[in-house]
């Protein structure tokens, strides 16, 4: 077995160390979403607690880790016995990004079950990771449905597998964390909520705790074991510490002073349903336990609203997380009640400052000694400020240029019409077009390829019926062989890349038009997060075009990039249209069963570009590329006042798509009938037809 890294010889990051331990302390908090950027040792991290967790009693020979002392009546390897086990160490299981349903929560062998009426149960990683931790690395990158059933296991302590009428049910409780990069795309706000508690990491940008984490790191490399010997002690320290507030936690009380405060700030702030209470209360009482003590402290819940509440503010993709620490603050004074003794309950108070090993590292806690130890090779002074880490930088603005218009803001977002792409695809999950998916209606049956996972039942019985004479069937079960199987087709929705061609030309900025074009983009862009949409923006003006983000899921970075887009000069719609050719190109190959749309927002006059010839018949002939790959494609015409020349009503016709009006564009408009992509191919096509 690989030595993993020591978690007390992780630098800085005090909130993710902290969320971690009282996590380790009391499961029930619901576990940690690690927000960060690539490379700050998220994963590290959390695979080091692991380390740290109590050795777990389980019933010999039982692949559901069931404790001996209560062991659960319904597990499929039961029933078991009360009376003494075997001990082994708490796992982590690992998620990976691609897994299957059934890797995740268990198969049935529906031969089996069919012929013989056996229950025969493969479990899966909801099985393994009971009583123990279960990590998913790029968390937001899962498709819907393992989410899904991952944070319902994790709410209801058991997993559920059915398979046409055969169901198995078992426990499943475990510490939950996710890790993700914000620039791969959010989490929806219902999933965030299921998470316990939140953290953002950045690397540190103090040059000495750099080296630090750098001197370690090579230490780590060149001899895994020697170095975490160096670490033995504080980790053995810290698990008895882990041990020890486990012990304690049922003794800690909350006062109605505290309760008062915590559901004064979740009212204050705002947030959605009741979950943010009763997550700060069990993240209040496991700091107190952390601390040594029986009582629960303003500051308590004040670190608790801090790692509870930021992920549940968010209203759209586009709002960052976070919390007004001022606000906060004058919440809890004004419901501040009388707070219980901060004094420990035993000799070692657990503080910041409480002469523990320390490395130069930050301690993480507060006045309470809510904190974790620091942690290093040699006591640091506690009068020594934790260098703070500075925030992640965002994208410095475009600068207008000559000719050109600086920034404007977006007008306010609005729920738009639903664009699709026409057909069936087959690409990942989503909620835009339909293609044939895992969930969803059934409309057929096929030869499985490969391990079967949706039985098509009344297919698999007529595959199999005629031959029950010939295979010697004498009693009432159906004979049922391999190739009698049937699985089911199913059709869905998917998500698609939906790439923007956005005009920033001068004629664009006339009459602040540009404001409104940007609370349309805005707007297409909730609507594509909340279709699971990849997203992509070329923008183009002056002489040339640009691609502004590549294709991501992260929409709010399409939006960060909008809002700094300046206006003006010519319009090198060509340019564009090549550039989006270009971009469209490559994503077929990395990511074929994806399918693109192209949404193009102008007026359409074309003006200028650096290729010679008439700008109008070059995006003319640009645009046909996008045709002759058959890319569903929509104008957004921007074109307003009492003079309208046609010219995207025409660019619509080059692409083989539709065009739309800024107004036609809303959900609740009233002139005009629902558009959408398809619509437009069909007229097309017809009109090639006459």
């Amino acid at each position: 077995m690989s030595t993993r890294y020591p978690f007390t010889a992780v630098v800085g990051m005090d909130d993710l160390r902290l969320a971690l331990l009282l996590n380790a302390v009391s499961p029930a908090v619901g576990g940690v979403l690690v927000r960060g950027e690539k490379g700050t040792a998220k994963s590290t991290a959390v695979r080091a607690l692991a380390e740290l967790l109590p050795a777990v009693p389980v019933v010999a020979g039982c692949r559901f880790s069931c404790d001996p002392a209560s062991p659960d009546p319904g597990c499929p390897d039961g029933p078991h016995e009360a009376g003494p086990g075997a001990e082994r160490a708490a796992r982590m299981v690992e998620l990976p990004v691609g897994a299957s349903e059934d890797r995740l929560v268990g198969s049935l062998d529906i031969e089996r079950a069919l012929a013989e009426g056996v229950k025969a149960f493969e479990p899966g990683l909801l099985a393994d990771a009971h009583r123990g931790i279960l990590y998913v690395d790029e968390v937001n990158l899962l498709h819907d449905h393992l989410i899904d059933l991952l944070l319902d296991a994790a709410a209801m302590g058991f997993s559920n597998v059915e398979r046409e009428g055969v169901s198995v049910r078992h426990a499943a409780r475990f510490l939950l964390v996710g890790t993700m990069n914000p620039e791969e795309g959010e989490l929806r706000p219902q999933l965030l909520d299921r998470f316990g508690l939140t953290v953002e990491v950045a690397a540190s940008r103090d040059p000495e705790q750099r080296v630090e984490v750098v001197r370690r790191r090579l230490a780590f490399e060149d001899d895994p074991a020697a170095f975490a010997a160096r670490w033995a002690d504080e980790e053995a320290e810290l698990r008895g510490r882990i041990v020890a507030a486990r012990a304690l936690l049922p003794q800690v009380t909350l006062g109605d002073a505290v309760l008062l405060q915590i559901a004064a700030t979740c009212a204050a702030f705002e947030v959605d349903g009741m979950r943010a209470d009763i997550v700060m209360a069990r993240t209040a009482t496991a700091l107190a336990a952390w601390a040594g003590r029986t009582g629960v402290t303003s500051e308590d819940v004040r670190q608790a609203a801090l790692l509870a509440l930021p992920h549940r503010r968010r209203r759209s993709p586009f709002d960052a997380p976070g919390l007004d620490e001022d606000k906060l603050d004058e919440t809890l004074e004004q419901f501040k009640g009388e707070d219980p003794d901060p004094e420990p309950d035993g000799p070692d108070d657990g503080g910041p400052g409480d002469g523990g090993p320390g490395d130069g590292g930050p301690g993480g806690g507060g006045p309470d000694g809510g904190g974790i130890p620091p942690q290093g090779d040699g006591p640091v002074p506690e009068d020594v400020p934790a260098p703070e880490e500075a925030p992640v930088p965002e994208p410095a603005p475009q600068r207008a240029g000559a000719g050109e218009r600086a920034a404007v803001k977006a007008a306010e977002p609005f729920r738009t019409k639903v664009l699709s792409v026409p057909g069936l695809g087959e690409g990942a999950a989503g909620r835009r077009s339909r293609a044939r998916t895992e969930h969803g209606r059934t409309t057929g049956s096929t030869r499985p390829r490969g391990a079967l996972t949706k039985l098509h039942l009344a297919a698999t019985v007529q595959a199999a019926a005629p031959h029950q004479k010939a295979r010697g069937r004498t009693g009432r079960g159906l004979v049922v062989r391999r190739d009698d199987l049937r699985q089911a087709t199913r059709e869905g929705r998917e998500g698609n890349l939906v790439l923007f061609a956005v005009d920033a030309s001068g004629s664009m900025a006339a009459r602040q038009r540009m404001s409104a074009v940007k609370g349309a983009v805005l707007s297409l862009l909730l609507d594509a997060y909340q279709r699971r949409d990849k997203v992509g923006l070329v923008t183009f003006r002056g002489r040339d075009a640009e691609v502004a983000l590549p294709p991501t899921s992260s929409v709010d970075a399409a939006a960060a990039r909008l809002e700094q887009l300046p206006t003006g000069g010519r319009t090198p719609l060509s340019a564009g249209l090549l550039k989006a050719h270009d971009v469209l190109r490559v994503e077929r190959l990395r990511d074929p069963s994806r399918r693109p749309l192209l949404v193009v927002v102008t007026d359409g006059r074309a003006t200028g570009g650096r290729a010679a010839g008439d700008p109008v018949a070059l995006a003319a002939r640009a645009a046909r590329l996008h045709a002759a790959e058959g890319t569903a494609s929509v104008v957004v015409d921007c074109e307003t006042g009492p003079v309208r020349l046609g010219l995207a009503g025409r660019l619509a016709l080059e692409l083989g798509g539709t065009a739309v009006t800024l107004d036609e564009l809303r959900a609740d408009a009233i002139a005009g009938l629902v558009r959408d992509v398809q619509t437009g191919h069909a007229g097309h096509a017809s009109r090639r037809a006459a």
